[in-house]
């Protein structure tokens, strides 16, 4: 294979500007997503900054007086300043605002280049004198009204990140962008709908600025912590200020904390610590005037009448406090919680006893059944903080202890063990937390845990239970991996799979699948290449079960077998909701494929997954289901098998120069397969050559030396690895591979063409990933079969 096979063109100006466009269309739909000019002005600036490739962005608006242009500079973590400039020629944005018109300058420090555009145009030098930054190509434009022409501000863009003055392609789409900011800018300045929150009495007494608490909620949500932190820790507001802003927001008095506070035994005998946890109250005390109850929001509690229930007899007054100050009440009538503390810390309090614990449900005393509730939030929340995939629960029978696996990287690693007596009552809590039967425990069951009600997580586990030998139960817990989709050229995808895998994927209609066994990111993938078409002009639906990974502008279906809505039945549904893209966690029986062909060949592109072990493999096993194998052929785009090696530890990895020995045995892995191929049938050895002068060129140093990595170890990885990396196998359907599908070809024949087409097997691909230096062959080999 000669290293042209791995290089691609270089993209036409078509393809650039349709490439640009594409990306600046979902920079616009995030735009008229933002809530605010603010957001606008400090939350999109880099990704205005990687649409335009370059290294600055600001973004302007018009003052109400008219007589500036104003934009915000963050100046630390949770303040910022306004940056105002005269509407002059004096400086360039002022120009710009001044005579509405666009200017593209190569040199900001040459003035004849500014001369040309007025002979009053100056740049602002002082900028660049105070920071050090040096400022070349400028690109500005102004904001104008649709509907009243007048002024709405400028965007400028600053430094080409590859040199010279910004291409006609930014200078055109830089106008369509202006479009849109323009009539998101008159929508923000309509006077806003004023939305009372808790914390807006800080406003009113000064304590802060609207702006500073704006910027407070947004680091709250971006850090995912309570707004209170925020204003505590960043802002160092006083309890008592945040006191007084709830009790107006509620309109009942502040309570503080107070250190000699009684414990009021009676009242507290009914009410468990993890309630009071959950519900966010306590009864402080009762008097001639009524029950004292202490909340956190105290009109929520309220409308639940739930305080009413309890205490019947009583007339309910309510205090509110901030969330410190009720956590340090909290400790202070049940004792301090060890949730921060060690696991070791939390199993002291659970000795293992002499009792007998398989069968029944432990008896356990209050104290030690909180620790435990306590115990399995630690172990969810330190398997999601290690980057763990599944939580292994492993009680043995007798008096033998219960222990606890992580699967890390795709290896299981020792975490705990727990006292054979508390088995039960640890199966019995997962159990309760995923709503399932804590009295079947001879049949399997299955369910999901929404960690947000028990813990400081807002994550969902997949939890299934199986009985074992010795009359135990075991347990696995899956972290779905929930969150944003990775961009597709952040996979680990090779440049030259990356083309091909664009090039297939965006094909108006047909099929494509991804295959490979449970856990190697055939969701994660397939999340991607839909992010990547995920467009404001594109109907994607998706039936999935779990739905692990969400996105804004993605129709997702929850599968639920037990209701009767499988994946047929999703599919039928979908058929008849107008898609454009069609996405199916998994494709396992005759039904679902053959509407999957159907809607392909109808102009529908349609994604699936498989559980087969390569991708020409995949072909053979769906024919076998009884497809029509000239409508398949048809509908088919391509297949990509996929598997996840262990990454070396970019920390402690060590680089070393192989031998000839050891390049020779690479080279003989790489072209194992492809000795099946008429090209090296004819001259193996002129095809080994090529290969390695292929490898030379993209990975040999100036002296001809190939550079790997050896695992070595450190505190920071597991044995020298960290992390996993793709490996993929692109099989497209070229015109050679239909006709073999077509004919009922065998696996050989079509990873044969396949391989011809320039397909790289897994194989092949994880040696280019050895040479690259992101794994080692150990790793390669352990997850390829050939």
């Amino acid at each position: 294979m000669s290293d042209a096979d791995h290089s691609s063109p270089k993209p036409s100006e078509v393809d650039l500007r349709l490439a640009f466009f594409r990306k600046l269309h979902a920079v616009t739909t995030k735009i008229h997503a933002t809530n605010n000019l603010d957001e606008i002005m400090l939350d999109l600036g880099m990704e205005f900054c990687d649409l335009f490739n370059c290294d600055r962005f600001t973004l302007y608006a018009m003052d109400h007086e008219k007589d500036y242009i104003v934009s915000k500079v963050k100046t630390g973590l949770t303040t910022f300043r306004d940056l105002k400039l005269a509407v002059t020629p004096h400086s360039i944005a002022g120009y710009v605002a001044l005579t509405h018109k666009t200017v593209n300058i190569a040199d900001v420090y040459d003035e004849a280049e500014l001369k040309r555009h007025s002979p009053e145009l100056r740049f602002q030098h002082g900028v660049d004198q105070r920071t050090g930054y040096r400022t070349r190509e400028m690109l500005v434009a102004p904001l104008i009204s649709v509907q009243s022409k007048e002024l709405l501000g400028v965007v400028q863009f600053i430094n080409n990140r590859e040199g010279g003055p910004f291409s006609q392609i930014a200078v055109d789409g830089v106008k369509e962008l202006c479009e849109t900011l323009s009539v998101a800018l008159s929508q923000r300045m309509k006077p806003p709908q004023y939305v009372r929150t808790k914390y807006d009495g800080l406003v009113t007494d000064a304590v802060l600025s609207a702006g500073d608490l704006e910027l407070a909620k947004r680091n709250a949500r971006k850090n995912d912590v309570a707004i209170e932190e925020v204003l505590l820790k960043e802002l160092h507001v006083k309890l008592p200020a945040i006191g007084l802003s709830l009790s107006r927001h509620y309109s009942v008095p502040y309570e503080p904390f107070k250190p000699d506070r009684v414990r009021p035994v009676d009242l507290l005998k009914n009410l468990k610590r993890q309630y009071v946890e959950e519900c966010l109250w306590l009864p402080l005390e009762e008097s001639k005037e009524g029950l004292l109850v202490l909340a956190v929001d105290p009109e929520q509690v309220a409308n639940t009448r739930i305080v009413n229930q309890i205490f019947p007899r009583s007339k309910i007054i309510y205090r509110v406090t901030t969330n410190l100050e009720f956590e340090q009440t909290l400790e202070q009538f049940y004792g301090a919680t060890s949730d921060s503390g060690s696991v070791g810390e939390l199993l002291s309090g659970m000795d293992d006893h002499d009792d007998e614990g398989g069968d029944g449900p432990a008896e356990v005393s209050e104290a030690v059944e909180n620790e435990l509730v306590k115990l399995v939030n630690k172990i969810i929340v330190d398997a999601y903080r290690q980057g763990v995939s599944d939580i292994h629960i492993e009680p043995l029978p007798g008096k033998g202890k219960t222990g606890i696996r992580f699967r890390k990287d795709g290896s299981l690693v020792p975490y705990i063990e727990i006292p054979h007596a508390y088995r039960s009552a640890l199966v019995a809590r997962v159990k309760i937390m995923c709503d399932l039967d804590i009295s079947e425990r001879r049949k399997p069951q299955d369910g999901k845990i929404k960690f947000k009600k028990y813990g400081p997580l807002d994550i969902e586990l997949r939890v299934a239970t199986i009985p074992s030998s010795g009359g135990v139960e075991d347990i696995v817990m899956r972290i779905l991996a929930a969150g944003e989709p990775i961009p597709l050229d952040k996979l680990g995808v090779l440049p030259f799979n990356l083309d091909r895998l664009r090039a297939t994927v965006e094909k108006p209609y047909g099929l494509f699948f991804v295959c490979g066994p449970t856990g190697s990111g055939k969701t994660t993938t397939l999340h991607s290449v839909l992010n990547y078409l995920n467009t404001p002009d594109t109907k994607i639906w998706t039936a999935e079960d779990p739905v692990e990974i969400t996105q804004k502008g993605l129709r997702q279906v929850q599968v639920n077998r037990k209701a009767g809505l499988d994946f047929a039945t999703v599919m039928r549904a979908f058929l008849r909701a107008d898609p454009d893209i069609i996405m199916v966690g998994e494709m396992r029986d005759k039904e679902t494929v053959g509407m999957g062909i159907e809607a392909s060949l109808t102009g529908h592109l349609v994604f699936a997954t498989l559980h087969t072990n390569s991708a020409p493999e995949s072909i053979v096993r769906l024919l076998d289901m009884g497809m029509d194998p000239f409508n398949f052929a048809d509908a088919l785009l391509g297949i990509l098998a996929q598997r996840l090696a262990k990454r070396l530890c970019a920390t402690c990895k060590q680089a070393y120069h192989p031998s000839e020995v050891e390049v020779d045995l690479l080279l003989t892995e790489f072209c194992e397969e492809l000795l099946n191929t008429e090209n090296f049938k004819r001259d193996a050895k002129a095809g080994r050559a090529a290969v390695l002068a292929g490898w030379r060129e993209r990975y040999a140093d100036k002296d001809g030396k190939f550079t790997l990595y050896r695992a070595v170890g450190c505190d920071e990885c597991n044995r020298g690895y960290r992390g996993r990396v793709g490996l993929h196998e692109l099989m497209t359907g070229s015109d050679k591979v239909k006709k073999l599908l077509q004919e009922h070809a065998r696996v050989a024949q079509l990873l044969a063409a396949a391989l011809e087409d320039g397909m790289l097997t897994l194989k092949m691909d994880g040696i280019e990933k050895v040479l690259l230096g992101i794994t080692d062959i150990k790793m390669v080999r352990a997850v390829c079969i050939k």
